[in-house]
């Protein structure tokens, strides 16, 4: 019998990453598809050996840090998702998000190199500006409209070529703090939403994406890689299906032009930055559609307070 594969995940106590430790460790996360394998095989108990650091154990902006811990743990391979997140906040905040989504890439990135280790690292649609009129692919030229859109890029840009880099957007878990959340709690106390129909993009069930990760665990690519739930969608459109998940009346979401945000977001946003998964699909298979994993985060959602 072979050795466990020893993978190291930064940002565990994220919304993706606690579903990736889950997955990697032969358990199905709440809001996960069980019969979701995009390479046609199951995680096998004892399959993978992960140490999980979440971003109070490992400061990715210490480039000593960082090759310390990788030279202590020796993994195989490397999924990097701490990152910073906070698009808006970003924008007051850009020395501190340039730190840790484009220096603390690039750290992992060579530490990766020191001890042998192969680097899956996460990015963003925000590195587009929404102009093309179409889904992107991974050969689009990106120009971003925000500095964490710009961060990733250059993340991007200092990762080895050898490195996988992982597009996703819009992600949202069961175990994490996202817009559907907002939605359903709404939904349920007999509120009503207003949200934009004029920002296009596509939904990422952090379950899912946690699944595509273990098979890019295992073939360690290389290379970009657009990874998403199937179909495109807006966030009134995503507000309206959950209201009729909830047995909410067409009239609980109200869709918004982005410019009648109040506040007005400091971050711009890309009008439409869909992410077209052809590459992943070709060589494994589509991730689930998208009213597929905003359904199944709805229902698991009461769960989640029981599960540690």
């Amino acid at each position: 019998m072979s050795s466990a594969t020893r993978v190291l995940v930064t940002g565990a106590g994220g919304q993706v990453g606690v579903d990736l430790v889950d997955v990697l460790g032969a358990r199905t996360p709440l809001g996960a598809d069980s019969t979701f394998n995009p390479d046609g095989r199951s995680v096998r108990e004892g399959e993978f050996e992960v140490v999980g650091l979440t971003r109070h154990e490992l400061d990715v902006t210490n480039r000593d840090a960082v090759l310390g811990s990788l030279r202590n743990v020796r993994p195989d391979v490397i999924v990097h998702l701490a990152a910073y997140t906070a698009v808006d906040k970003a924008e007051e905040d850009t020395e501190i998000c340039y730190a840790v989504n484009a220096r603390g890439t690039e750290s992992m990135s060579l530490a990766a190199r020191d001890v042998g280790a192969h680097l899956i690292t996460i990015s963003t649609d925000y590195v587009f500006n929404g102009e093309k009129g179409a889904a992107y692919v991974e050969t689009d030229q990106p120009s971003p409209l925000n500095v964490y859109g710009a961060s990733k890029l250059e993340g991007e840009e200092l990762c080895l070529s050898s490195d996988t880099i992982v597009r996703t957007s819009w992600v949202m878990g069961v175990r994490g703090k996202n817009v559907v959340h907002v939605m359903v709690d709404r939904a349920q106390s007999g509120e009503v939403v207003r949200f934009v129909d004029d920002q296009m993009g596509t939904v990422t069930a952090a379950s899912d994406l946690a699944r595509s990760l273990v098979t890019m665990v295992r073939e360690r690519p290389g290379g970009l890689w657009h990874v998403a739930n199937s179909g495109a969608t807006t966030w009134f459109d995503i507000a309206t299906y959950v209201g009729r998940l909830l047995g909410r009346t067409e009239d609980f979401a109200t869709p918004i032009a982005t410019s009648d945000l109040s506040p007005a977001s400091l971050a711009t946003r890309p009008p439409r930055s869909d992410l077209d998964t052809s590459k992943f699909t070709a060589r494994w298979t589509s991730l689930p559609p998208w009213r597929d994993a905003v359904g199944r985060l709805v229902r698991d959602r009461s769960r989640r307070e029981m599960t540690p």
